[in-house]
């Protein structure tokens, strides 16, 4: 198979906690000197998340982690900071922002960094491409017929443009043409306006003479070519963005722009230079830093992944761990060693689960761990890989088992906001602490009796990787009696449930944002949570309570009672089975949830078909939406009806992020709040319908609108689709499993940690050790891989034009940004071995 005609995918996935700000400007007017914060993050100019309010302080703490795969080309990750407004009748001020360029992410991976935040004006929100053709055309002199083409005419084509900024929810573009001439004269064209679309087709052509008249030796020696956003009855349009090229010269070449895609600038000031193919873009940020700063953690990795037959002999090494004794020989524990254990046990286990063998390498790694220790009360703590991996194949498998336990509660404690708080410190009115006692001691209590009678829900797989520990911990502690249930509660309570009950939205438990008052309340039932779990362990009498306000919690659920339900619900999700009474299908589990617009259906004979913002929930049953939160369901889709799940074209109603659900009778059309939303409802959904016997073939990417089908011209209503529906691999939906994706990520992680490997192959040599055989393998396989990446990359240059789509002009070219930045010693050692590669 040629590298070029590989189908390469491009996955682009981002992390950023948004921790603190500092030194924020004081309001100048009011009464108070405060502000209330929040921070909005946005791809471009799309908001895609916003933290919680901070109220009245000038240096909040917003402590939120937001992760998600890009699901679109950006130039920019922002990160805006507001001051809401008290009075909830006018905008909330923005006070600045933090904007990073896509190809600067990587510098910034995985450590905080405090960014200055810079002031915004309108006319520097931009976003978009546009693509023009500029062309000079000789033209006929009347003096002399012998003189044809002494002037020139310049033709200016407006193709089209991509991907607008919507300017309060709406986007009516149109181009404005302008040159500007020697003399410093200008003459501007206008094309008509495009309603509703963030993606204008205009096609219309300009004509400009190249000089004011025959004897003048005035030249065009700039061109402009702005969009707006129409603005009927204001007193000006909304600026979107511009294109400026220099063309002083030019028509006296002969020369000519052929037609090219250019990203669109800020507005551009009096002394801001021509646009050349070399300028950068840029933000137009104020050079102050007296606004304050703030700090970020960001983690963005790139990864092209090839075809699954590329990564075999790299899988093959990483499952022949499983076999190879000992485990500390084994390329899966020598990963652990040199890469940081955090990035790569998520790839592990996920490649392990795939091939269905995570129960027997977490158990080799967990025996290994387990024989180092001699004081019981030290299994596990530490930030091991067989730790880590534990972490994530808990979040993977249980996923759903969390959302079965814990959502109920969580739900009814956003609902009603008690207040719980018990620290004297933090309390205004004493007389108020009992009450609140009271309050936190009944969730607790509930949590408690919901995670101590779920057993029976347990998954299989999480179960037998239980017993196992179990059975390698009372084998090598066989005189402790405890440590048959310290092993097990220091992973389900520590590692699982705590960090779900005090980060929520990060494990999909809630969709809303939450207040400082119940933010609170999770961690006062997480840090107790937490205790229960040491309640069974032998750690529990070296427990310190450094907390003293925290004593009354626990001797109120450390009684015989709560230790006696802890050890029969970890002697069950630990029992010698394969798996426990599984009840399934007996309560729906929620999926995701939040607010949408949907088109009307048309299921009433004379009713409308207009737009409606409904909240939509997904569970393990049905699909429904309903007028509010916690409101009936207006309408229910059971599962087995969804026949397929596709995006649907803007062209149909020129709004973005709409994707269909495809029913047997009509088709649910329905817009996203942006366009991660929209990736995350459509990917969902489709692994659900993928297994549904009657899931179709082909769909309509556009809407049936006036009489006809806007893609296919087809007049009925009922004609077959015309495009083939997305195909995706028929996983578990709440295991969503990307094997080819997870070998591409070790394979980058085994590249950028080339060195740390090549000085341990070069210490095991000089010592003699066998584990360098293993090592070497593990370089070679990484070779091979990064050979294939280095001729498809050759490739992908060869065919991707400065000024095309892929790399407009006036950015730096998306595609070859970072492209060889490799070490050298690798390269050399990539070029003398590629005359092998197949």
């Amino acid at each position: 198979m040629a590298e070029d005609n590989y189908k390469v995918r491009l996955v682009e996935r981002l992390k950023i906690k948004i921790g603190e700000a500092k030194n924020l400007q004081a309001r100048s007017h009011g009464s108070s000197t405060q502000r209330d914060v929040y921070c909005t993050l946005s791809l471009d100019q799309e908001e895609i998340f916003r933290t919680s309010v901070v109220y009245q302080t000038l240096s909040p703490f917003f402590g939120e982690e937001f992760q998600f795969d890009v699901p679109r080309h950006f130039r920019f990750i922002s990160i805006y900071v507001y001051d809401k407004d008290r009075q909830n009748n006018k905008q909330d001020k923005i006070l600045g922002k933090v904007a990073i360029r896509r190809e600067h992410l990587a510098s910034y991976n995985t450590k905080d960094h405090w960014f200055p935040i810079k002031a915004v004006d309108a006319d520097s929100e931009v976003q978009g491409k546009a693509n023009i053709e500029i062309k000079f055309e000789p033209v006929y002199n009347n003096r002399s017929r012998s003189n044809y083409g002494a002037n020139k005419k310049l033709s200016v084509r407006i193709v089209e443009c991509r991907d607008l900024t919507l300017k309060n929810g709406a986007c009516d573009p149109y181009a404005l043409v302008s040159v500007t001439y020697t003399n410093g004269k200008r003459v501007s064209k206008r094309t008509k306006t495009r309603k509703k679309t963030t993606n204008p087709q205009f096609e219309e052509v300009f004509s400009f003479n190249s000089s004011e008249d025959s004897d003048s030796e005035t030249e065009i020696c700039e061109l402009l070519v702005s969009l707006w956003h129409d603005t009927p009855g204001m007193s000006d349009d909304v600026f979107l963005g511009e294109v400026r090229v220099q063309l002083r010269g030019l028509q006296q070449q002969n020369a000519a722009h052929p037609q090219a895609w250019y990203f669109l600038q800020p507005r551009s000031g009096k002394n801001r230079p021509f646009l050349t193919h070399s300028t950068p873009p840029g933000t137009r940020l104020s050079n102050d830093n007296s606004l304050g700063s703030l700090r970020l953690q960001v983690q963005y990795t790139e990864d092209r992944v090839f075809p699954a037959s590329v990564y075999d002999n790299l899988r093959n090494l990483l499952l022949q761990s499983i076999h190879t004794q000992p485990i500390t020989a084994t390329s899966v524990y020598i990963l652990g060693e040199i890469i940081n254990k955090v990035e790569i046990a998520q790839p592990l286990v996920r490649i392990f689960l795939h091939c269905d063998k995570v129960v027997p390498i977490i158990r080799s790694l967990a025996t290994v761990e387990i024989s180092n220790v001699t004081d019981p009360t030290t299994i596990f703590r530490g930030n091991t890989l067989v730790s880590k991996m534990m972490d994530e194949a808990m979040r993977l498998i249980g996923l759903q088992y969390l959302h079965k336990t814990l959502r109920p509660t969580l739900e009814e404690i956003f609902n009603e906001k008690k207040p719980c708080e018990i620290d004297p410190t933090r309390v205004k009115d004493p007389n108020t602490i009992q009450t609140n006692f009271s309050n936190l001691k009944y969730y607790i209590q509930k949590i408690f009796d919901d995670i101590t009678q779920s057993a029976v829900h347990c998954p299989a797989l999480m179960c037998q990787i239980f017993h196992n520990l179990k059975e390698c911990a009372m084998m090598y502690f066989p005189n402790n009696k405890e440590v048959r249930y310290s092993v097990i509660s220091g992973f389900i309570f520590l590692r699982f449930f705590a960090p779900a009950i005090l980060g929520p939205r990060l494990f999909d438990l809630t969709t809303q944002a939450i207040d400082c008052q119940t933010n609170r309340t999770l961690t006062l039932i997480s840090k107790t949570i937490q205790s229960l779990g040491n309640l069974v362990s032998c750690r529990s009498t070296q427990q310190v309570c450094k907390e003293e306000y925290m004593d009354c919690l626990y001797k109120a659920f450390g009684t015989e009672t709560h230790k006696t339900a802890m050890r029969k619900f970890l002697e069950i999700i630990s029992a010698n089975t394969s798996s426990p009474q599984i009840i399934e299908n007996d309560k729906p589990v929620t999926l995701k949830e939040g607010l949408m617009i949907k088109r009307a259906q048309g299921r009433k004979r004379f009713g409308r078909k207009n737009f409606k913002q409904r909240y939509f929930k997904l569970t393990t049953h049905n699909l429904s939406y309903s007028k509010c939160r916690g409101k009936e369901a207006l309408c229910v889709i059971p599962l087995s009806n969804i026949l397929a799940v596709e995006r649907l074209a803007e062209t149909s109603f020129k709004m973005k992020n709409m994707f269909q659900i495809v029913q047997p009778e009509r088709a649910l059309y329905v817009q996203a709040a942006n366009c991660v939303e929209e990736k995350e409802w459509v990917d969902l959904l489709t692994k659900i319908c993928q297994t549904n016997a009657n899931r179709l073939k082909k769909y309509h990417p556009s809407a049936f609108i006036n009489g006809e089908w806007m893609c296919c011209k087809s007049p009925n209503e009922l004609a077959p689709g015309c495009s083939e529906v997305s195909q995706v691999d028929s996983n578990n939906y709440h295991m969503t499993l990307d094997p080819e994706r997870d070998l591409q990520r070790i394979h980058s992680l085994v590249i950028s940690h080339i060195q740390p490997l090549e000085a341990s192959i070069k210490l095991l040599e000089e010592r003699g050790l066998a584990i360098c055989d293993i090592l070497k393998q593990l370089r070679e396989v990484a070779f091979q891989i990064e050979q294939r990446h280095r001729i498809y990359k050759r490739a992908l240059d060869r065919n991707t034009k400065y000024g095309s789509l892929a790399a407009p002009i006036g950015d730096d070219n998306y595609l070859l940004a970072s492209r060889m930045n490799l070490d050298p010693n690798l390269m050399l050692r990539c070029i003398s071995s590629e005359a092998t590669v197949p």
